[in-house]
C-alpha cells in the first residue's frame, strides 16, 4: 500500500491533510480487496493479485481526490473507479497474447457456426466435441469473454449522458443512472437478474455464484455474458 500511496503523494492535494487522506484510504481498503477478488478469476493469467491490488489502490486514491469527503454514496462511486482502473490497466497491458486472441476468435466463430447449424445455443458437450477442446480450455475462453464483456459494460455506464458533474456524481446523474440500470435489469430473465445481482451487488466471484445457483462456472459465464449484452443494448438506446 505504501508504494501505491507514495506514487500519487505529490499530485494535486485533496481538501484535507495527508494524515486524513491516508486514514480514508485505509478505511476503504476492503473495497479494493473485494473488487480484486471479483476480477481475479478473469484476469489471473494476465495480472497477478498484488499488481491488481496496487492498481486498485491508485484508483481508490484518485476516487477520494475527485469525490471529496466520503459520505454514504462514496462506496459505489469508488467501486466503479477502482474497477475501471484495473480494467484500464488490463487493456493497456494487452492482457490476452496474440495467440490467445487468435484462439478466442476461432472458438467464438466455431460456437456461432454451430449455433446456426443447430438453430439454438449449443451445449458445452457439443462445443467440446465440434471444436476439439478440453473442458479447461473452453472454461478459460469463457472467462476471458466474460472479462471483456465486463469491461464493455463498465464503459457503457461511464458513457451514460450526464453521469458526471465536475468529476463526481450529481444527485440528478445518480438518479438517471440508477433508473436506467433498473430498467435494463427488468428486461432480463430471472436467472440473468440473479447472476447480475450476485456479481455486482453482492460482489461474489463467478465460482461463488456457480456454487450458489448450482451451476458450472462455464454456465454462469454464459448467463453473465448474455445479461450484459442485453443490458448494454438497452442502455445505449
Amino acid at each position: 500500500m505504501q508504494g501505491a500511496y507514495a506514487e500519487l503523494e505529490c499530485t494535486a492535494g485533496a481538501p484535507w491533510t495527508v494524515e486524513d487522506e491516508q486514514k480514508h484510504l485505509l478505511a476503504y481498503v476492503p473495497l479494493v480487496k473485494r473488487v480484486v477478488r471479483q476480477l481475479g478469476a478473469q484476469a489471473a493469467s494476465s495480472m497477478d493479485r498484488d499488481d491488481m491490488y496496487q492498481v486498485g489502490l491508485l484508483g481508490l486514491l484518485d476516487a477520494l481526490r475527485r469525490y471529496g469527503e466520503p459520505d454514504g454514496k462514496f462506496a459505489g462511486y469508488a467501486t466503479m473507479r477502482v474497477r475501471g482502473a484495473i480494467l484500464d490497466e488490463l487493456r493497456r497491458l494487452d492482457w490476452r497474447p496474440r495467440s490467445v486472441r487468435q484462439e478466442a476468435h476461432r472458438v467464438r466463430d466455431g460456437v456461432r457456426n454451430l449455433a446456426r447449424t443447430l438453430g439454438r445455443e449449443p451445449t458445452q458437450a457439443e462445443v467440446l466435441e465440434r471444436l476439439q477442446l478440453t473442458p479447461e480450455a473452453y472454461r478459460e475462453f469463457q472467462l476471458a469473454e466474460s472479462a471483456a464483456q465486463l469491461a464493455q459494460f463498465d464503459d457503457v455506464i461511464q458513457e451514460l449522458p450526464d453521469l458526471h458533474e465536475e468529476g463526481r456524481f450529481s444527485p440528478e446523474a445518480q438518479l438517471f443512472a440508477r433508473r436506467s440500470i433498473e430498467e435494463a435489469l427488468r428486461a432480463l430473465d430471472e436467472r440473468e437478474q440473479r447472476v447480475v445481482q450476485l456479481y455486482y451487488e453482492f460482489e461474489l466471484s463467478l465460482r461463488e455464484i456457480a456454487a450458489v445457483l448450482g451451476l458450472t462456472e462455464a454456465r454462469v459465464c454464459q448467463i453473465n455474458k448474455a445479461a450484459l449484452r442485453k443490458m448494454r443494448g438497452l442502455l445505449l438506446k
